[in-house]
């Protein structure tokens, strides 16, 4: 028989205490494991998106409908077949093509580029000023969406159409300068509490330049003219935004719609472009105190924004990791700026492989979630850019990869899924309007 001592008593008590230790350790490890495993499953998860709609159309009474089908539309139009007046209003469609231009561009098939403009004339339809998409949580004005628009519109001809948009911009505009994140298309105010987004000033100052530069002489100076109260706020609130030790801007929120506590690049980089823009602007009016104290404050932040982001390879947030580059990049780049720095180039070409998505496309970011969706307003941004600094080969491909995931009535949706199917919200005008800058830019 054996005799149990305090020693070994004692000794038993240990282990059994150490297994019990161990045992809750693994535990431990393994809930651990498992919840890793559903966050990572979760940031991975394919999504899957419905397709909205084929396209938007103007339907009876003249009202806008989303479409199921390209069969409902009478041919190469945004008009519902089968209604007493739809000739009629293809016809008025074709001939509001035909008041401007459709940029060809060498390589490029098809009608991407006119059905992008059409479906650019349709969103504005309702009010005079594009929403960013017709369905339901799209059907508003965001000042970023509407400068790409008021941009594509006057490069193309479209003066008056382009110029409503600038004086929508400056209607809404608040005495303080700073814009809201979007606004009801009617002008009567804004749909939420989303707050004040800084980089509206940038995009508004932006646009201005931009239906500028497409007119001439007396045109040119009366447009200016029209504005000018437009221009003084936005710039006045783009250098009271950078009066700051630093001299960069405070967080706020940008295109990725989420409340920053950081500062995002995007946002230091569209002052920065409005600035610049407002510059040009003064030079046109002639106010060469204006222009001047506009420049000092773009080169104070420039010198700011390269010291700051530029040091870690332009991340999305300031002080954020490499990976996480976004669409930030290009928007230090033209045409949102006219200056080339190679740093920022660098940064973009390194962009590419980060933000890219199994169908093809780009997600708006290197740190977005890995859901496998790709981004038209990202891809087509890219585009752009790729335009505008020369790489004329991405910049084609990245519009034949646009071209190729359009829905079957030939619009360019929101999101391409893994599998290269489109869905969201089709059209979206950000997309539209970007595919039809690139292609005038290409086209020249």
């Amino acid at each position: 028989m054996a005799v149990l001592t305090l020693g070994s008593a004692l000794s038993g008590e240990r282990k059994r205490s150490q297994r019990a230790w161990l045992g809750a350790v693994l535990c431990l490890l393994v809930i651990v494991m498992i919840g890793s495993s559903g966050l990572l499953l979760h940031r991975t998860r394919i999504a899957s998106v419905p397709l909205h709609a084929v396209t938007v159309a103007v339907g009876p009474g003249g009202n806008l409908v989303e479409v199921g089908a390209a069969a409902e539309l009478v041919p190469g139009s945004r008009v519902l077949a089968g209604m007493p007046s739809s000739f009629d209003l293809a016809r008025e469609q074709d001939a509001w093509l035909a008041a401007g231009t459709v940029p060809r561009v060498p390589g490029l098939d098809g009608d991407m580029v006119a059905l992008a403009l059409l479906d650019l004339h349709v969103l504005s339809r309702p009010y005079g000023v594009a929403v960013a998409g017709w369905s339901e949580h799209w059907r508003y004005v965001w000042p970023r969406d509407a400068a790409l628009v008021a941009s594509a519109l006057a490069r193309t001809g479209h003066h008056a159409d382009a110029e409503r948009i600038v004086r929508f911009l400056r209607q809404v505009q608040p005495e303080s300068g700073f814009f809201q994140a979007r606004y009801l298309p009617d002008g009567s105010g804004v749909p939420d509490d989303r707050g004040i987004e800084l980089d509206g000033v940038g995009w508004a100052l932006w646009a201005t330049e931009e239906v500028a530069l497409e007119l001439n002489g007396a045109d040119r100076k009366a447009f200016l003219q029209r504005h000018r109260n437009l221009i003084e706020r936005s710039t006045e609130a783009a250098l009271r935004s950078i009066s700051t030790p630093s001299s960069l801007p405070p967080p706020s929120a940008d295109y990725w719609e989420v409340k920053e506590e950081r500062l995002t690049l995007a946002t230091a980089a569209l002052i920065c472009a409005g600035l610049e823009s407002s510059v040009e602007l003064y030079h046109m009016l002639h106010d060469a105190d204006k222009a001047q104290a506009a420049a000092a404050g773009a080169t104070r932040l420039r010198a700011a924004i390269k010291k700051d982001f530029g040091y870690n390879g332009y991340p999305r947030h300031l002080g954020g990791g490499r990976d996480s580059v976004d669409l930030g990049v290009d928007f230090l780049l033209p045409p949102l700026t006219s200056s080339i720095d190679q740093t920022v180039v660098r940064a973009w070409e390194r962009s590419a492989s980060l933000m890219a998505r199994p169908a093809g496309g780009l997600a708006p970011g290197g740190s977005w979630r890995r859901d496998g969706v790709s981004w038209t307003n990202a891809t087509a941004s890219r585009a752009m850019t790729a335009a505008f600094i020369g790489q004329r080969e991405e910049a084609l491909q990245r519009l034949r990869w646009l071209d190729q995931h359009r829905t079957t009535a030939g619009s360019l949706p929101e999101k391409v899924l893994p599998d290269g199917q489109p869905a969201a919200v089709s059209p979206l005008a950000w997309t539209a309007a970007a595919v039809v800058i690139t292609a005038d830019q290409l086209s020249s």
